[in-house]
């Protein structure tokens, strides 16, 4: 289950789009527009005291508001990702800084170069915050071509790594071994040279 904001609605395709909705991505279940965890519940017709039971639950929000109302602070694994243009640095931070909880994050920096001065410069913006940098920095290179991929897989509704550049794809492996565990490592390279090879 992945709980998307904003930008899902036009990335995820849907038959009949509302305010809010669930929909099948290539094998996903995305919910798009909901505030909480309890309104996902609520629209599946599940009793509030029960558990929404995924293996998975990605939540990506970058509002103040939303950070709250998931309690974002409770999540096993929480990851700033951003680019290192203002809006998205600011924003990002922003959105973090407005709960009153000590929140723990990874960060996750799309940069073509890894530079020091970028990293120093998202701590410089949040000091004085209630964010605690983890001390891990993932760093994701990311290329022209890249996006141009990534263009393409949002075009035609699927999620192809084929035409990815080969630091992408490690970090993308790396974050994913992260949330699902170690010791399963050797099965999810298999099944990303699967999804690389379109089977």
């Amino acid at each position: 289950m992945e709980q998307l904001l904003g930008k899902a609605r036009y990335i995820v395709p849907t038959i009949e789009p509302s305010k809010t909705y669930i929909t099948e991505y290539e094998g996903i279940d995305v919910a798009v527009g909901f505030k909480s965890i309890e309104s996902i519940k609520s629209y599946l017709g599940i009793p509030e005291q029960n558990e929404l039971v995924y293996d998975i639950a990605l939540i990506d929000v970058d509002m103040t508001e939303t950070v709250i109302s998931y309690e974002i602070e409770t999540c096993e694994k929480i990851y700033f990702v951003t680019s290192f243009d203002m809006y998205s640095i600011r924003r990002g931070i922003e959105s973090i800084s407005g709960v009153k909880s000590i929140i723990s994050a990874t960060k996750v920096l799309f940069s073509k170069e890894a530079k020091k001065a970028e990293n120093e410069y998202i701590n410089y913006l949040s000091s004085g915050s209630n964010i605690n940098w983890e001390n891990e920095i993932i760093y994701m290179p990311f290329e022209l071509g890249d996006q141009t991929v990534i263009y393409k897989n949002q075009r035609v509704a699927k999620i192809k790594l084929k035409g990815l550049t080969s630091q992408y794809k490690e970090g993308l492996l790396y974050i994913t071994n992260q949330i699902i565990g170690e010791e399963n490592y050797p099965t999810l390279r298999k099944i990303f040279k699967k999804i690389e090879k379109g089977v």
